[in-house]
């Protein structure tokens, strides 16, 4: 099992809140505000880069199925509003939700589920959207195109969404995660991303040489490079201009790793190094195959509500989405746990980790209503970049999302991430892809894959998600029952890999005997504890902000939701509060400078 200690600084710089009045400041208040603003404004970009991927990945994948390759305004516009969406939803889950710092954003929990749908011989593209000459990307025969398939995914998220605002408000989150251990969620997660080798393929194909060139940069600077420090000028009072040390590379590799290959494909492209005819190997490499995007996109553009018109409502849909809820879920629970470690934040309590699934929901029902053809969950990425940047601050997050909404709102920003070069995008996507499959695959370290029982279990659920969908797609009209809409959830549910690997994981997990050690449960359960109960911490982490539920509206049923936090009885709580000030204070003054490490195991 993997164990490294993650150093925090436990200073209110890190914290970006200015220390107690009655404390001696560490330094004086003006170079503390600079060195704040710096540090804010750093590890905001750094988080807003890290998502930037994924956000980026999910528009342009999904965009061959909705019969948009050939037209990237479109693109532009779709990825414009997964990113204000998904600003909309971090605010959400920061402020009102399990309230550790973490990034909502697109999931490709529900990518999986949503390409088995658009594969139904109802939403086939056209022949003629295949041919660049015969689309006219404003014709209203096109547009109809694409937008009758776009609303039959958002009504399918909005529905799917209900069930997970549901399941977390109600509390039922922890009753499911009693039968829902290592051996379920590996196989799951492991499935999201195995299937998507079809798309890396197809995009870093166009020209091999540049996507191993994006994908060499990538590794340089995010495996090889992540301890060089960078010096560069800053101007601080007292200090004037000067040099500091920071670790770019660490905090921008994907950024870095794209710009570079961008760059190169400029100078192909400049140089006719590259082929200019449209049927020759390599010609997608081209910058100017795809600049004509940022000349048509606007300069603002809001995304509302209903943009791509009322969203439609069919069974498929709605099943194969509810897979990816499932999926989503899980994913965030484990990157609920391991936000609060790599933060130095308690253990989320269950009122929180329901009231977070319950945001998310909510955050699903904005996406679907927006339009981004995708739901929202927890980012991992940025899960693991606060072990990187060893800053765990909610300050960070919500600057980050306002960044996000700022992106989404300015229609070049859209457009200029539309016209990456095709296998640059390839690059990232198998760079990308990999590391989602390695994250479902280590959750069995909470298992013991010495015994042939998890080997079965693992192995067997694994093939069967690859094998399952294939002969399902291939043979499709040996499934069907004469009933249309069940046909098209069966060849749904059965072409979601994710779906056929989790559910035979779950079962065998839960039937096959086997001890609670040997399936992972007492690890996985003791990950999830805290060392310590500080009810004051926990409270001051994980309660509703703006006094919402102390100061206002505390009634006397609150505490039996089970999205709300639990109250103790007044005197004892206002007791406990002041011995834990008064401890706090002490504390404070006599180790402001000292480091505290966090035992992080992922």
């Amino acid at each position: 099992m993997l164990s490294f200690v993650v150093q925090m600084r436990w200073t209110e710089a890190l914290a970006f809140t200015l220390p107690d009045s009655s404390l001696p400041l560490p330094w004086d208040v003006p170079t503390f505000l600079e060195e704040s603003c710096r540090q804010l404004c750093l590890q905001m970009l750094g988080h807003f880069l890290t998502a930037m991927g994924g956000l980026v990945a999910i528009p342009l994948i999904l965009s061959k199925e909705l019969c948009l390759q050939h037209d990237l305004l479109t693109q532009s516009h779709l990825i414009s509003t997964i990113f204000f969406v998904s600003g909309i939803c971090t605010l959400l889950q920061v402020l009102f939700g399990v309230r550790l710092p973490i990034i909502q954003g697109g999931t490709f929990a529900f990518l999986t589920p949503t390409l088995a749908m658009l594969s139904l011989p109802k939403w086939k593209c056209p022949a003629w959207t295949q041919n660049a000459t015969l689309v006219n990307a404003s014709s209203p025969e096109f547009i109809e195109v694409w937008q009758t398939r776009m609303r039959e995914v958002q009504g399918a998220v909005i529905v799917a969404s209900c069930f997970q605002i549901f399941v977390g408000f109600s509390g039922l989150i922890g009753f499911l995660m009693r039968f829902i251990g290592p051996l379920t969620i590996a196989p799951t997660i492991t499935l999201v991303a195995l299937p998507l080798f079809d798309s890396a393929g197809d995009e870093a194909g166009q020209h091999w040489g540049i996507a191993f060139m994006t994908i060499s940069f990538i590794v340089l600077f995010s495996q090889y490079l992540k301890d060089v420090s960078v010096p560069l000028p800053f101007y601080q009072r007292g200090k004037k201009c000067h040099l500091s040390p920071v670790y770019l590379f660490q905090i921008f590799p994907v950024l870095l790793g794209l710009s570079l290959s961008w760059l190169l494909c400029y100078v192909l492209t400049v140089t006719d190094v590259l082929p200019a005819d449209p049927s020759s190997y390599g010609h997608l490499a081209r910058t100017d195959t795809r600049g004509d995007v940022l000349s048509q996109a606007p300069w603002f553009r809001l995304p509302y509500p209903g943009q791509w018109g009322v969203p439609t409502v069919s069974p498929a849909g709605i099943f194969g989405i509810l897979a990816g809820v499932i999926s989503s879920m899980l994913e965030s629970v484990g990157d609920y746990y391991a936000c609060a470690r790599l933060s130095g934040a308690p253990p989320p309590p269950k009122h929180a980790v329901s009231r977070g699934i319950g945001v998310e929901g909510i955050g699903c029902l904005l996406a679907g209503a927006w339009g981004t053809g995708n739901g929202t969950t927890s980012y991992s990425e940025n899960v693991g970049a606060l072990g990187i940047t060893k800053v765990g601050s909610r300050t960070v997050i919500v600057a980050g999302a306002c960044a996000m909404l700022l992106g989404g709102i300015f229609g070049k920003v859209g457009a200029m991430l539309a016209s990456i070069p095709a296998p640059v995008i390839g690059g990232m996507f198998l760079v990308m892809f990999g590391v989602i499959t390695a994250v479902g695959i280590s959750n069995l370290q909470y298992t013991d894959m010495n015994s042939s029982r998890n080997i079965f279990i693992f192995g067997f659920s694994v093939f069967a998600g690859l094998t399952v969908p294939n002969w399902a797609s291939k043979n499709s009209t040996l499934l069907g029952t004469g009933i249309i809409q069940l046909d098209q959830v069966i060849q749904v549910l059965l072409t979601t890999g994710m779906f056929v690997g989790g559910l035979l994981g779950f079962i065998l997990d839960n039937t096959i005997p086997g001890t609670q050690e040997e399936r992972g449960l007492l690890a996985w359960k003791h990950s999830h504890k805290g060392e310590a109960d500080n009810s004051q911490l926990v409270s001051k982490v994980y309660d509703l902000p703006f006094g919402i539920g102390t100061k206002y509206g505390a009634v006397s049923w609150f505490r039996y939701l089970p999205a709300c936090p639990k109250r103790q009885p007044g005197g004892k709580r206002m007791d406990e509060l002041k011995a834990a000030g008064q401890e706090s204070s002490v504390k404070a003054s006599s180790e402001r400078d000292s480091e505290i490490g966090a035992d992080t195991r992922i």
